[in-house]
């Protein structure tokens, strides 16, 4: 590979006489093993394209990229793990539109496609919308996590619907077991596993452009709408025979440790709700799909919401305009730049054209049939809401929700933070 590597400290530079010598410059979040797996993609678009690429991979990178911008010194292309930084610097005149071409590629292309547009787009400098954010590797959180053989032992099948997930956890307890192990326990953090699954569930009970009200406060902590939503955590949550350890355990138990339940003999729980990422925190050795399993956290076959799925991911954005810049954007709408991480690990894409056997094992090849059947696909509520809020509040309400304050407390609690802010 031709390409000039940075880390670290490096990211300061991609200074003015080595950025001269590449036909295109990234920075970006990827460190240590994602920025070698980044590579490989960015080697497939070299030797497709003929041109130089210098990646700069930061573990500052939020705060790096505002710095180079104002200096006028941003790489060709930034990679936003987050839409609300994108969206503050498209505002700022920092980014480039990337076309409506590209607008209606996405909407064809991507399942759930409209979805993805609306997450990608900005009110630019002079007041209009547009395109500025292409989603290139997305993160999925609406799992259930169980144990095959404890299911198997027991007679349970896997729910299809949330009336069923329901109906399951009564029937485990009227098994004399116990169904679901929740931890919310994060250090300075704790509180953000239930704010998943509020999120979670409010696009399970309410339509999408609610869940997007509330993002923003159009719609406000306290509706009635929200409000349900907590409750309907609440029924997992706060209910003794529910929870291993009792709904006081909840709060005090960290989510790192709490899946541990599912792997026990006899097993202190069956069912776990956690993003793609909870099997790092399995027992050593644990294979998924065959000693774990997930499947899709259902919707309600009742309301009539599709197949909602709530995630994560990063959108690539031009920070520093040139023809090379759209090359790569081009680039990333075909499968092969998509396959080219797949075959390696920790990738899913919406990519709808993608060829699903290049994906370098099972269990994320069915992760990404889950998002390729999405209906709706929403990011993150809280880390789009204001930072006092979506990492303040929001967390530290959730926590004394699941130590008995009402939900109607808890949601004017966090409405009142959110006004502070204002």
């Amino acid at each position: 590979m031709k390409k000039t590597l940075m880390t670290g400290a490096a990211t300061v530079a991609l200074c003015a006489a080595g950025a001269q010598a590449q036909d295109l410059t990234i920075a970006g979040p990827w460190i240590g093993a994602d920025q070698e797996m980044v590579e490989e993609v960015l080697a497939v678009f070299e030797e497709q394209s003929g041109l130089d690429v210098a990646y700069v991979g930061s573990d500052s990178f939020e705060q790096q990229i505002v710095i180079d911008a104002e200096a006028g010194s941003a790489p060709n292309i930034a990679v936003f793990p987050q839409p609300g930084l994108a969206a503050e610097m498209a505002g700022r005149g920092f980014l480039t539109p990337l076309g409506e071409d590209v607008a209606d590629w996405v909407r064809e292309n991507y399942a759930a496609g409209q979805s993805w547009v609306d997450l990608g787009t900005y009110t630019g400098p002079d007041g209009e919308d547009a395109l500025y954010g292409f989603f290139y590797k997305v993160d999925l959180k609406s799992l259930v996590w169980y144990v095959p053989e404890n299911f198997e032992d027991a007679g349970y099948e896997v729910p299809e619907t949330m009336e069923e997930l329901k109906a399951l956890t009564e029937q485990i307890v009227a098994d004399g077991e116990v169904p679901w192990c929740i931890g919310l326990g994060s250090g300075a953090a704790t509180g953000w596993p239930a704010t998943d699954w509020v999120e979670d569930l409010m696009l399970r009970t309410q339509p999408p452009e609610v869940y997007d009200g509330w993002v923003t406060n159009e719609v406000k902590f306290d509706d009635p709408r929200v409000v349900e939503a907590i409750e309907e955590f609440g029924w997992f949550a706060r209910n003794d025979a529910f929870v291993s350890g009792g709904a006081g355990s909840v709060a005090s138990t960290d989510f790192r440790d709490s899946p541990k339940g599912l792997f026990t003999s006899p097993p202190q729980c069956y069912l776990h709700r956690m993003a793609s990422f909870i099997p790092s925190f399995f027992p050593e050795g644990t294979e998924v799909g065959e000693d774990a399993d997930f499947f899709y956290f259902p919707s309600y076959e009742s309301k009539d919401l599709g197949s909602p799925v709530l995630g994560a991911g990063t959108l690539w954005a031009i920070t520093n305009d040139t023809p090379a810049a759209h090359e790569f954007i081009k680039f990333l709408e075909t499968p092969v730049a998509h396959e080219a991480w797949m075959s390696q690990k920790g990738f899913l894409t919406p990519h709808k054209g993608v060829d699903t056997s290049k994906f370098g094992d099972p269990a994320t090849a069915a992760m990404n049939d889950i998002l390729l059947n999405a209906t709706t696909f929403r990011f993150d509520a809280s880390d789009l809401m204001p930072g006092g809020v979506g990492a303040g509040s929001f967390w530290t309400g959730m926590v004394d929700y699941t130590g008995g304050e009402s939900a109607e407390d808890v949601a004017a609690t966090i409405q009142d933070s959110w006004d502070s802010l204002k």
